[in-house]
């Protein structure tokens, strides 16, 4: 009897754990984000991500630079800071960032990154011909999105330095407030579901923020190939901060706040003689220099926002953003030691405020047809201020000069982009889908311009594992504004700093190109070691052709001792090449590698001529000066380089943080919580020489770093230890030498460095 009653005893359930209205928002926020995708488009591209543990994983970590980690990704070659710090597809500039789905406006030319790794959840590289949504800044997509794990009351300290008197301090918190709806039990164990929310009830706010400090010795790459650089002290604050809230069930506000202050010295180059480039022989009075000792300085400051509202509801998708950015550089030159070792000694101040909206949409017809429609208006009030000490002179020899006097060329100029698109992407088949659209683009600069720009893209996949991808794209390219300002050389006739005789200055004109794409990437699966996700392996492998020609090929480049970039036209150009990607993955193991094999040639500079020499004949140039050998010669642009690698490994143990037990040896396991890594950049060379006829020595960089993650007694929360080795064998390599168009001084990559960090979950 007592045996039957307890057999009809109803079995007990589990209590359901309470979920926080914290991760309740939480999973609200990871739809919304899902939503956010659905406005963007990438048929037809061909795209590299790295997520932020890959970032905290590699050599550095999080202590690198945007574009430092962006040399990892495929057709990626390295530059000098003062010319970009980085080039896609051989192409100079012209790449554009977006931080959730926003596009933000140029800014100017500096040596600083104003992004901090730390909020980066997801950065894609996406290149190829572009849908129509993407406009403007072309050869490549930037594509961040800001990490979603940090909204639960926590955040990380850390401090990192090491060799060339480095020291990074950084903070990084993340939580929610204000909420007011109660906590829900969890329908299914390990899920959360995202609620409505209810009139009476708000979900709260969720917010974040990092703010790091960054001192060194080698704040701009070291003019010569010396361990330590000469007078290249560096300060660099960067901040940035997000925050995110539901004014309603299907709408979601966010704003997205980043500021960056630079200070930099400008390294030297000790034994340059005096009386070069004007023959200035005598500057107040001061007849001899020692250039280690020039004291040239610049500053650079920029602050960026962005305020989004995000609609999601019955298959459509919008979102419309406004956002801000202001940039000031200011360069201050030796007045004395500038005369006498160039000639001329400017003070340049640049200034950008730019202030504009972005609308996009995208509705979804039905399961196999998705249409998008957006639009992006600018409006950036630039100054370009150049105050130059020339001195006065006829044949400008050294015997026929005055006393030092300035003269003043200002540009003050309000610039407009404008920019429409729509198109359509369907599927066609379950492996066939195309996406067609047509953008409209108008500029109101310097000159006034308009394009409409055709894009066809499709994707084919024959088997779940194979993709074929291809795409065509017209492009539409306004300069960067300030690096189009008119200079006013009649001002500098007679004078040190006069330019060649003859000169020309025609205007800046937009770079107009047609871009094919083709590409086909595939997927091996080499088995799984259970049924989670987590424990498979696979090999991706993938090849991807592109070939460009543009009218108007825009090209930059530092004309002067002031390190700021002047933009210039070549009349046509050309752009080929072909990239070889692959990635492994499996549980312990992640490893990818890229090659690229690349050229770009272009003839005829028609902007901004009197930046080129047409003096001086060159023996190398057959007799012409370097205008006439660009005006007749296909030549390489600058930041050509024929062959671009990087690979790079992480390998770890266990694939978990060590227990406190491990941490101090007693628990056997003690390598786990341990992460190796190591990565590398090749290069064959940019371009040297008269007119860019020769290659700077091809070179090989190879960084390696090792990390631990463990717990400590009665702390909840873990730590990290690491350790890198940047140029493990102090490979001694050129990046630029002095001398190719728009070169102006050389610069090394980074000597071996030891660098050591510690970092704290609070």
């Amino acid at each position: 009897m007592a045996s039957r009653r307890a057999a009809s005893r109803p079995t007990a359930q589990p209590t359901p754990t309470p979920v926080s209205p914290a991760e309740q928002l939480a999973a609200k926020s990871s739809v919304f984000d899902q939503a956010r995708n659905n406005l963007y488009t990438t048929i037809g591209t061909t795209s590299d991500t790295i997520s932020h543990q890959t970032i905290q994983d590699l050599p550095q970590g999080d202590n690198q630079s945007v574009e430092k980690v962006l040399l990892q990704a495929p057709g990626v070659s390295q530059d000098s800071a003062a010319s970009g710090s980085l080039h896609v597809r051989n192409d100079h500039a012209n790449v554009q960032f977006r931080i959730n789905g926003v596009m933000l406006p140029d800014g100017l030319s500096g040596f600083g990154s104003i992004f901090d790794t730390s909020f980066v959840g997801t950065m894609a590289l996406v290149v190829g011909a572009l849908p129509a949504e993407f406009g403007q800044r072309t050869v490549g997509l930037v594509d961040i999105t800001t990490r979603t794990d940090l909204f639960n009351n926590s955040g990380t300290v850390s401090t990192y330095g090491g060799s060339h008197g480095t020291i990074t301090p950084s903070i990084e918190y993340g939580g929610t407030f204000g909420g007011n709806c109660a906590a829900t039990p969890a329908t299914t164990p390990g899920y959360v579901k995202a609620p409505a929310a209810a009139a009476d009830c708000f979900p709260g706010v969720q917010y974040y923020f990092t703010g790091r400090y960054l001192q060194n010795t080698v704040g701009i790459e070291n003019p010569t190939p010396a361990y330590n650089a000469i007078h290249d002290f560096s300060q660099q604050e960067r901040g940035f901060a997000y925050m995110s809230a539901f004014i309603d069930p299907t709408t979601r506000v966010s704003l997205i706040a980043g500021t960056s202050n630079n200070n930099f010295q400008i390294p030297n180059v000790p034994g340059a003689p005096i009386g070069q480039n004007g023959f200035v022989t005598n500057a107040f009075g001061v007849t001899s220099f020692d250039s280690a000792l020039l004291n040239e300085n610049q500053w650079e400051l920029t602050h960026f926002g962005v305020l989004s509202v995000q609609k999601s509801v019955d298959g459509f998708d919008g979102q419309l953003s406004y956002f801000t950015r202001y940039n000031n550089l200011h360069f201050l030159p030796d007045p004395v030691g500038d005369l006498l070792l160039n000639g001329i000694a400017s003070t340049v101040t640049r200034t950008s405020y730019t202030n504009g909206i972005q609308g996009d949409g995208s509705y979804q017809v039905n399961s196999a047809n998705t249409i998008r429609a957006g639009f992006s208006v600018s409006g950036e009030q630039v100054f370009v201020g150049n105050t130059s000490l020339v001195e006065p002179c006829m044949i400008c020899d050294g015997t026929d000069n005055g006393q030092p006097f300035p003269i003043t060329d200002n540009v003050s100029k309000l610039g407009v982009l404008m920019g429409v698109y729509a198109q359509d992407e369907w599927k066609l088949t379950n492996q066939f889908t195309i996406n067609a659209g047509l953008r409209f683009d108008q500029m109101e600069q310097f000159v006034s311009a308009n394009q409409l720009s055709p894009r066809f893209s499709a994707t084919y996949k024959p088997f779940e594992n194979t993709t074929f991808h291809a795409g065509y794209a017209r492009y539409f390219t306004p300069p960067v504004l300030v690096e189009a300002a008119p200079a006013n050389i009649a001002l500098f006739n007679n004078t040190t700093g006069a330019a060649s005789a003859g000169a020309t200055n025609d205007p800046v004109l937009p770079e107009r190109s047609n871009y094919y794409d083709v590409g086909v990437d595939q997927k091996i699966p080499l088995g799984c070691t259970s049924s989670s996700p987590k424990d498979c392996s696979s090999l991706e492998l993938g090849v991807d052709a592109y070939y460009k020609t543009a009218k108007d090929l825009i090209d930059n480049g530092q004309f002067g001792q002031a390190l700021v970039l002047s933009a210039f036209n070549y009349e046509k150009g050309w752009n080929e090449g072909i990239e070889f990607h692959a990635k492994f993955n499996s549980p312990y193991l992640q490893a990818y590698g890229n090659v690229a094999v690349a050229q770009q040639r272009a003839i005829n500079p028609v902007s901004n001529q009197f930046l080129f020499d047409n003096t001086v004949p060159l023996d190398d140039l057959g007799g012409l000066t370097r205008l006439q050998y660009a005006q007749t010669h296909f030549i390489y642009t600058d930041h050509n380089q024929f062959v671009t690698a990087s690979a790079g490994a992480v390998y770890q143990f266990c694939g978990r943080p060590a227990t406190v037990s491990e941490t101090f040896g007693s628990g056997g396991l003690w390598w786990c919580g341990t992460k190796l890594s190591a990565d590398m950049i090749y290069g064959s060379g940019l371009r040297n020489g008269d007119a860019n006829i020769g290659t700077v020595p091809a070179y090989t960089q190879v960084n390696a770093g090792i990390k631990r993650e463990f717990f400590l007694p009665n702390d909840p929360m873990p730590m990290t230890v690491r350790f890198d080795v940047v140029n493990v064998f102090d490979k001694i390599y050129e990046i630029r030498e002095a001398g190719g168009i728009g070169v102006f001084a050389s610069q090394f990559g980074p000597r071996r460095g030891f660098f050591l960090g510690v970092s704290k979950k609070i």
